[in-house]
């Protein structure tokens, strides 16, 4: 499971943290899940965030899979409002969407998109990292009309990067 933490100042951000909770070493589903409910717990309390965004569930091809990522989602969630913060959930395609220019986009383009306007160099070695940076980005900007790019018809990587310059410098 992937977070970002953005720090936000007016239509100003910058990247706070980003990483991903580890579960691999939890055979048990229910012991996954009370560890994502700890390390979301203690990411709260290390950066007293104000609100949190959370990419919505989405409709998969294994059915299994997608109750138990349904069910990592709940918990994450119930951390959240165990702290009373507000919980804004966004479709895949719409963090792709506000991200890119391109609801299709991959993995590896948001991860590119994002190092070049948050400005980082390290490269996370799980792509699901930059997976929850570009949900609390995507939040950033749906909270931020003047640095919303959405709104903007853009056909790909060179229309969006000609309509946002401000982004890569």
């Amino acid at each position: 499971m992937g977070y970002g933490v953005v720090g936000c100042v007016g239509k100003n951000s910058e990247l706070i943290s980003l990483g991903v909770v580890k579960l691999d070493k939890y055979d048990n589903h229910s012991l996954k899940l009370k560890h994502i409910f700890e390390r979301t717990l203690s990411l709260i309390d290390q950066y007293h965030p104000d609100e949190m965004a959370l990419e919505a569930p989405f409709f998969g091809v294994n059915v299994q899979s997608m109750l138990k990522l349904g069910r990592a989602q709940g918990v994450a969630m119930a951390a959240a409002l165990y702290r009373d913060i507000p919980i804004t959930e966004y479709a895949p395609k719409k963090i792709k969407m506000a991200i890119t220019g391109s609801g299709s986009a991959s993995k590896e383009q948001v991860a590119a998109m994002l190092k070049a306007i948050l400005k980082f160099e390290e490269t996370p070695s799980f792509l699901d990292a930059t997976d929850g940076l570009a949900v609390a980005y995507c939040h950033f900007l749906q909270n931020n009309s003047g640095a919303n790019h959405t709104d903007k018809k853009v056909s790909g990587w060179a229309s969006y990067v000609k309509n946002n310059p401000s982004k890569l410098k």
